[in-house]
Order: structure tokens, then C-alpha cells, then sequence
């Protein structure tokens, strides 16, 4: 039975991404429509199609393969300039554009509702609305996790403290006369205390605190602790350095200063701020492990091959986060936590999704958006320096980038889901 509901809810967290990823270009038709651009086709997956309807010159529908969406823009992908040279890059690139223009008709042109004739201002605008979506749809999943149910957050107070420091591997793990006493308990450390400054910085969240005794390494620390109602200052004592989890890159094990203290936890409920707060440190971890994505996806290929475990920070393909989705609807706790766990796990796709989306490569939306950019660029200087206004930057040139990229993104999705089904990553 458990199997089954870990299926049912697998399948219902995939129909949520695909529903995410329909919005998304819902973002990128939305404004499109609004600037009076031609929108041929909106439709989510790829491959052959299994249903669809025209809705006055839009055919909306569903594809074979449900693996993301796409909006077809007409022109983005402006003329031929006249006397181009006629190098390689320049008939590849005209090959592309004319597949395109077979389909624009005399209005069109006439009519300004080819994207490549748009402002610059409303180029960015459509090609950032799904990103924008994604990141609304990360927002509320978050706030509704933080504002109603709650966040486990740990405080700056004792909860507990590690006796001894233990240096080998053997079966009883409990402390020796031979241990060394960790930095905690010679400081004196006890059960509820709560630490106001570490060597003079106050500590306002826990983090503060974790932050200043990693980067302490093995140099003395001074606590001053609120103990009892009165403010206690402990004697100085020297930090440990060991091997902790990169709190920006969880996959890497860094030197860092070590005190031995198990904080207490709380729910805590909270707003808008603090949900931004926590996107921001989620994002700064997502862009980090964007640009180790393709090292990352070689490593979970040749543990594959190899039968090594697998990462448990290691990229996972959208089966791969469903079948986890599915797993923690069914774990043993309250109905509201799994809820959580739930949305939070899409909210974090969301956030990923727009940020992967950032990458300023074609075909992805930063692709677009980079040129545009560079666009207005080398018109405004144009226009500076007195010069003829240089035309749309030719975006059919990067049509082999964009065949180059796509094709890496393919298979890089096939070699997950491979290994999300051959060896997936075990976390419950």
C-alpha cells in the first residue's frame, strides 16, 4: 500500500512541475500577446502531438514527451542583412531563419509583430516572464510553508554540548579519561544557555554564530552566555579545526573551526522578509552548484558505471525529484509536515528552474535575454558616437550554440533519469 500512495503522490508532485513549467511560458505568451507579437504555437513537452486547439492564430496543446514547454515567438530571428557574407555560420544561420519566415506573411512585417522589431525594454520583458513566474511560484510555495505551517530554525541556545572530541573509528563511541574535552565543554558550556557574543560580535540567529566559529578555525574564542537571567562570560578557550559540510556547496567537506554545541530548534513562523532571506541563501547554493552541473552529472554517469553509492548532493532529473516527492508524502509524520516537505521541494524546483533559466546561453531565456541586451548596447553606442543605427543583432547566427546546448541539456536529462532509476538518491 505504501508503494502505491508513494506512486499516486509521485505522479501528482510530476503533474504540479508540469503545471510550473506551463506557467512558465504562459509568462513568456502573456506579454508576447500584450506587445502584439505572433504566437504560432504554445504547447508543454516535446515530440509528436497528442492534443491541441486553435485559439485565433495560437494553437494551444499537449506534446508526447512531458520534459518542459516551449511558446513559439515568431521572428525572432531578424532578416538577412544585405551584402552578408556568405561564410558558413551565415547560410546555417539563414537555413534556420528561413524555416521561420516561411511563416511570416506581408502584415506581419507591416504590422510590427515579429519579435526581432520589438523595444528592448519589451523583448526583456517577454523573455523574462517565465523566469518571473517561476520565482513568483517559489515565493508563495515558501511563504505558505513559513507563514502557516512553520520552519524548524535552530537557535543560538544550548540544547546540548558533545563531552569529547573522539579521533578514531571503534565501536563504543562514548567518551574516554584519554578524549580531549571539546572547546564547549572546556568553555563550560551547559543545557539552556543562550550565547549572546562570540570574541565580541553579538549573535542574533544561529547562524551568526556558525558563521563566526567556522571561520575561527583553531583560534581562542570568548563566549558571553545569558545564564539564569544574567550575562555570563565564559572562560577562553580554543576552537577545533575539522572537516565541515560548504555551506554554499553541501557536496564539498571544508576545514573549519569546530565547537561542539547541538543547538535547540523552534518553529518558527514568519513573512515575506524571511522568506526572500531564505530564496537568497537557496539561490546562492543553486548558482553554485549550476556551475558545477556538468562536472556533477559526469560524476553521477561513472558512479553508475562503476556501482559507486550515489551522491545525495548530486543533480536528480525531474522523475528522479518526483519519486522523491512521492517518498516523503508517505513518510511517518504529521499530514502538515509531509505538506511542507511537499511544497517546498516544488517551491525549490521553481527557484531552480528560473535560475537555470538565467544561464545567458541559447535556448534558454538568459540566451535571449543577453541579446537583447547587447542589442541596445550597440545601438546606444551607435548613437553616441553619430554612427548609423548598426540593425538587430543577427540571434540566427546562434542557432549551432543553441543546437549545442540543447543537445548537451538532452543528455545530460537522459543519463539522470537513467540514474535516478538505476541508482537514485536515497535520503528517506
Amino acid at each position: 500500500m505504501e508503494l502505491f500512495w508513494t506512486i499516486v503522490f509521485g505522479l501528482l508532485f510530476f503533474g504540479l512541475l508540469m503545471a510550473s513549467v506551463a506557467l512558465h511560458e504562459v509568462g513568456h505568451l502573456l506579454p508576447a500577446k500584450l506587445f502584439g507579437v505572433r504566437v504560432p504555437q504554445y504547447f508543454v513537452g516535446f515530440g509528436r502531438t497528442l492534443w491541441s486547439i486553435r485559439r485565433g492564430e495560437t494553437e494551444y496543446g499537449v506534446k508526447l514527451f512531458p520534459l518542459g514547454g516551449f511558446v513559439r515567438l515568431l521572428g525572432m530571428y531578424p532578416p538577412t542583412r544585405p551584402g552578408a557574407r556568405q561564410t558558413w555560420l551565415q547560410r546555417f544561420a539563414d537555413d534556420a531563419r528561413g524555416y521561420e519566415w516561411d511563416e511570416v506573411r506581408p502584415g506581419d512585417v507591416e504590422g510590427n509583430r515579429l519579435f526581432y522589431q520589438k523595444k528592448t525594454y519589451q523583448k526583456l520583458i517577454i523573455m523574462a516572464g517565465g523566469i518571473t513566474v517561476n520565482l513568483i511560484l517559489a515565493f508563495l510555495l515558501f511563504w505558505g510553508v513559513t507563514g502557516l505551517h512553520g520552519t524548524w530554525r535552530e537557535q543560538p541556545v544550548v540544547r546540548s554540548i558533545q563531552q569529547c572530541v573522539i579521533t578514531e573509528q571503534r565501536e563504543d563511541m562514548a567518551c574516554r579519561p584519554s578524549d580531549p574535552l571539546t572547546p564547549a565543554a572546556q568553555a563550560g558550556l551547559t543545557e539552556g544557555d543562550r550565547i549572546l557574543s562570540f570574541n565580541g560580535a553579538p549573535i542574533a540567529e544561529y547562524a551568526d554564530l556558525t558563521e563566526l566559529i567556522r571561520a575561527n578555525l583553531d583560534r581562542p574564542a570568548t563566549l558571553v552566555v545569558e545564564r539564569g537571567g544574567q550575562q555570563v562570560t565564559l572562560p577562553t578557550v580554543n576552537t577545533r579545526v575539522t572537516g565541515v559540510r560548504d555551506t554554499l556547496d553541501p557536496s564539498r567537506v571544508i576545514p573549519a573551526g569546530w565547537l561542539g554545541v547541538v543547538p535547540v530548534m523552534e518553529k518558527e513562523y514568519g513573512g515575506p522578509v524571511d522568506v526572500l532571506q531564505d530564496m537568497g541563501q537557496m539561490a546562492a547554493q543553486s548558482v553554485v552548484a549550476l556551475a558545477q552541473f556538468p562536472v556533477k552529472v559526469f560524476h553521477v554517469i561513472a558512479d553508475m558505471v562503476t556501482g559507486q553509492p550515489r551522491d545525495v548532493y548530486s543533480p536528480i532529473s525531474i522523475f528522479g525529484a518526483s519519486s522523491l516527492a512521492g517518498q516523503a508524502a508517505v513518510q511517518e509524520a504529521p499530514i502538515a509536515d509531509r505538506a511542507a516537505m511537499f511544497a517546498s521541494l516544488l517551491g525549490s524546483i521553481n527557484l531552480f528552474l528560473a535560475l537555470f533559466n538565467l544561464v545567458p546561453l541559447p535556448p534558454l531565456d538568459g540566451g535571449h535575454i543577453l541579446g537583447a541586451l547587447w542589442e541596445w548596447v550597440r545601438r546606444t553606442a551607435a548613437r553616441l558616437a553619430g554612427r548609423p543605427d548598426p540593425g538587430p543583432v543577427d540571434t540566427a547566427k546562434m542557432v549551432p550554440v543553441a543546437y549545442a546546448v540543447g543537445g548537451f541539456l538532452l543528455l545530460c536529462g537522459i543519463a539522470l533519469i537513467v540514474a535516478d532509476i538505476v541508482s537514485p538518491v536515497k535520503i528517506f
